[in-house]
């Protein structure tokens, strides 16, 4: 630890010392085939059917890449993070003192406990969403509630939760919206389940449906994997037929009180942190800003438009994804000081807004063959409209980038 206090300098000159780690993945079009890095995994888009490449991201909190690595598309979260951390602190000084110590903020995917103990030894201190609910907790005796709102207004509730001496600091979240939420797509899989194991029923009674024992068990055993989050909560009873032992007679399934236990808890998590001097809400919105790294991430998929991607060479694909985060530096730059500027709050548009905004106004070259047989190009800009007018102010910019201008090419002399 002194050798990571000795080193000087440092690329996470950030806001707040908070930085966030985060991995996203690019699909492929094409078979890829000889590549090193394009290999099946598990997208976020579900197209498994594709090879994928992996992009890890570091960001600041006004939404700067600090770091980025391309990594095999078969990396899984969790395994990413330690080469990540080292990488960085090869290069980087980390601070020792509390005040100054870096806060990374990762998702529960990122959150195992080998990386949360990779962190902290590393000189960082982190904060996440507990991979796994508390059980056995009491909320702190001298601790209050504290009462947020999210981007829609909703409330949301916050309670300490008692510190068991030498461990980490936990923050009950309590949010009625996001129940709501989770209750109604538990009561969607739930219909699904119970509809899939009915057909299956049915199918041992019906002419030409499955009968057989061990075909029966299969499709039970698919309907679990299609349905993982709400099967593990039945109990499932094979009965093989009496009149033909190699068929089976009866499927049945039941609830168990763990489900019930578990829908109680809907709208409820734990934030997580080593770090003991926050408060409620500054540790909620510390948390919050990983939105900016999804946001990030959105913003180089879809407005960028860099995925799928249809290079097959590894090499061009590196470059692709390259001038990709390069393009991205330019697109967060432009739309940090929109954000930092409280005069033009109503600017703040996503990328995309802003690039319909401005296509408005057009550079528009007419071209001519005057008396002389000079060809004449005038090329001069349209007036900007009030939207645009009141990006370029936000900017800094001048509302026309050119004046008219007259180009007059003449032919040249006969040889």
């Amino acid at each position: 630890e002194q050798d990571l206090c000795d080193r000087t300098g440092s690329l996470f000159e950030v806001t707040n010392k908070v930085v966030l780690f985060d991995l996203t993945n690019f699909t492929f079009e094409g078979s890829k085939e000889g590549s090193q890095k394009a290999q099946y995994g598990r997208p976020k888009n579900k197209r498994i059917d594709c090879k994928q490449i992996v992009l890890a991201l570091a960001i600041n909190t006004e939404g700067f890449v600090r770091y980025s690595a391309l990594l095999p598309g078969n990396t899984a979260d969790p395994k990413a993070l330690p080469g990540m951390v080292d990488d960085i602190v090869s290069v980087n000084p980390v601070a020792c003192g509390t005040e100054d110590r870096i806060l990374v903020v990762i998702d529960a995917g990122i959150a195992t406990e080998d990386n949360l103990k990779l962190l902290s030894d590393r000189g960082y201190d982190y904060l996440c969403v507990s991979r796994t609910p508390l059980k056995d907790y009491a909320l702190s005796p001298d601790g209050r509630t504290v009462t947020v709102h999210d981007n829609l207004d909703r409330e949301i509730k916050l309670e300490e939760v008692d510190h068991a001496a030498g461990g980490d600091y936990y923050l009950k979240v309590t949010s009625p919206a996001k129940a709501y939420t989770q209750e109604s797509m538990n009561r969607v899989y739930r219909q699904k389940f119970e509809d899939a194991m009915l057909a299956i029923k049915g199918s041992l009674t019906r002419k030409g449906g499955t009968k057989r024992y061990e075909a029966v068990i299969q499709r039970v055993g698919r309907t679990i994997q299609k349905y993982p989050s709400v099967a593990k909560f039945y109990d499932i009873e094979y009965v093989r037929s009496e009149r033909d032992g190699k068929l089976m007679g009866d499927v049945r399934w039941t609830p168990k009180a763990s489900l019930e236990n578990v829908e109680q808890t809907f709208g409820t998590y734990f934030l997580r942190t080593n770090r003991g001097n926050l408060d409620e809400a500054t540790t909620w919105d510390y948390y919050n800003t990983i939105r900016d790294i999804e946001e990030a991430n959105r913003q180089i998929k879809t407005d960028l438009n860099l995925s799928p991607i249809y290079h097959q060479t590894d090499g061009n694909t590196d470059a692709h994804l390259f001038m990709g985060l390069v393009s991205y530096w330019i697109v967060n730059t432009i739309r940090h000081f929109l954000k930092i500027n409280e005069q033009y709050k109503e600017v703040n548009h996503y990328w995309t807004e802003l690039v319909r905004i401005m296509s408005t106004q057009k550079a528009i070259t007419t071209k001519a063959v005057n008396a002389l047989g000079e060809k004449v190009s005038i090329r001069m800009c349209s007036d900007p409209t009030a939207d645009v007018a009141r990006i370029y102010e936000a900017l800094g910019y001048r509302s026309t980038p050119f004046k008219k201008y007259t180009i007059i090419e003449e032919d040249p002399p006969p040889e």
